[in-house]
């Protein structure tokens, strides 16, 4: 007996063995025995995995054991519908294909896949599924059992809109396909797994209207895909910085968004969304410059209203860009650009500062830029306040102390402002701005229309997914530039953006209400 035993457990450490090292090949045996052995091996040391082992009351021949992740499981749910009939179930006595009948008429669970691959085993149990192994079947069960604790529906802080819907997404994978879902009731709505992360096997879903779709562009999003090759997948951004073209640029050339109400609208016309289990934020593509200016909120109001909203934000982009190198260019090399009066009032505050003016405002902005990240990093309830009191503070005394001219801080204060009305735009605004103001500091006015023609190249020249990200460059046709920097009424909006589908018509002509 002591040799038959040593014999069994010398088979169970060999099979232990050969499953660690070919786990991605390695499937399940008949034994329950050998099975456990090994799963419990390969959780070793995981402090949350459970086993249960479970025997029919009316056939003690029938034994079963479910395997779990504690925490990411709903107990109540797994005792009631799982052990329970396991152990009661006079149906399994005498049936002939125990497995088949688990699964239709025992486990009453929705949920249920069959499966012999040791790998989907371990998937399994680590994403909150529960898998059942039974005693003489080379196959497991995988039974959906899930229950995450996630953050509720909310409104986005960075996406806020007076009008329209106040919900976004979560850092659930299954509640986001669920919004998208519930708004768009047609079986044209898409929605392919994909899994990324060598380690991590992070959930990711692709979607997209199949009969709007340009296939191309969503073949070349699969190809991108494929050569993902990471340890672990956090966030969207993870995958953005590998699929996304121009990756030097300090432009994104994907989009994204926390509203499910701009990602269908966003596949309405045609595009691609890619959504990340854990991530509240949302990737679509091909991605136009306009869309840093667009808002959710354009679409819910009146179409005057939005369209001189977003020429404001246009001009605030170009400010917030321009004003710091257009002032150093005028104080420092072209005077005569300004008016007498107001040339002598910049000469009178400037005398006594130390400084020269391109100095100055280097040094100004970058206080800025600590006073702004500062106020981000910190608390909600103290970072505003730290961020208005700090520049309140910081820019009189300095005034005060005749360290730093008061024209400096208006113009400061004015680049700032205007920044936050193009949030999309902030990381690119950082570099572009003090790359103007060298060029301005160097060579005046005429360093700063090189540097901005340089901009304007650069930008003209980006690419989405093949798609130009300014589409509308050159093209002053109405149905091209409808929904630019302006937006036309709904009922003149008859085309979907060319370069994303072949199926260009979104309304018939004569589509209104009268």
């Amino acid at each position: 007996m002591f040799v038959s035993s040593k014999k069994k457990q010398a088979v169970i450490d060999e099979a232990i063995k050969g499953f660690n090292e070919d786990i991605n090949n390695a499937v399940l045996v008949s034994s329950l025995k050998e099975n456990m052995a090994v799963i419990n091996d390969l959780f070793q040391d995981v402090q949350v995995f459970k086993t249960k082992y479970i025997k029919n009351d009316h056939n003690e021949k029938l034994r079963f054991c479910i395997a779990y992740s504690c925490g990411v499981v709903d107990k109540a749910y797994i005792g009631e519908n799982i052990i329970e009939p396991l152990s009661s179930s006079m149906t399994l006595e005498d049936s002939s294909n125990l497995i088949a009948t688990l699964k239709e008429q025992v486990i009453q669970i929705p949920d249920i896949e069959q499966t012999n691959s040791l790998l989907s085993v371990v998937e399994a149990i680590s994403y909150g599924d529960t898998v059942l192994l039974t005693d003489g079947e080379a196959q497991a069960l995988v039974l959906g059992t899930q229950s995450f604790t996630t953050r509720s529906i909310s409104e986005p802080e960075n996406e806020r809109v007076l009008n329209g819907p106040k919900e976004g997404f979560t850092e659930s994978f299954i509640t986001n396909l669920s919004m998208l879902r519930r708004r768009v009731r047609t079986n044209k709505l898409k929605m392919k797994a994909y899994t990324l992360g060598r380690r991590t096997k992070t959930l990711c879903s692709i979607c997209y209207m199949e009969d709007i779709v340009n296939k191309k562009i969503l073949q070349e999003v699969y190809r991108r895909l494929d050569k993902v090759d990471l340890d672990g997948v956090m966030d969207s951004n993870y995958i953005a910085e590998f699929i996304s073209d121009s990756q030097l640029s300090p432009f994104r050339t994907l989009g994204y968004t926390e509203r499910p109400d701009t990602v269908i609208a966003r596949l309405l016309e045609g595009r691609i969304a890619i959504i990340v289990d854990g991530s509240p934020s949302v990737l679509t593509l091909p991605f136009l410059f306009i869309e840093n200016f667009q808002s959710s909120e354009d679409y819910y109001m009146n179409f005057y209203y939005t369209s001189f909203t977003r020429m404001l934000r246009m001009f605030g982009f170009f400010l917030t860009l321009v004003v710091p190198a257009l002032y150093i260019s005028i104080v420092a090399y072209h005077h005569e650009m300004l008016p007498t009066q107001l040339l002598l009032n910049i000469s009178i505050e400037r005398q006594g500062v130390p400084l020269p003016a391109s100095i100055e405002a280097f040094l100004m902005l970058i206080v800025f830029d600590i006073l702004r990240e500062t106020g981000v990093r910190m608390p909600s309830n103290v970072g505003q306040a730290l961020s208005i009191v700090g520049a309140l503070v910081i820019g009189q005394s300095a005034v005060d102390a005749s360290m730093v001219a008061a024209p400096m801080i208006i113009i400061v204060a004015l680049t700032g402002i205007t920044n936050l009305l193009v949030p999309r735009l902030s990381s690119p605004v950082i570099f572009l701005r003090y790359l103007f103001l060298l060029a301005a500091s160097l060579f005046g006015f005429y360093g700063l229309v090189l540097a901005m023609s340089a901009a304007v190249i650069h930008i003209l020249n980006l690419r989405s997914f093949g798609v130009p990200q300014l589409m509308a460059a050159g093209n002053l046709r109405f149905q091209e530039v409808k929904d630019t920097f302006f937006r036309a009424p709904w009922r003149k909006m008859l085309l979907r953006p060319k370069g994303f589908t072949k199926n260009k018509t979104r309304m018939q002509p004569g589509g209104d209400a009268s």
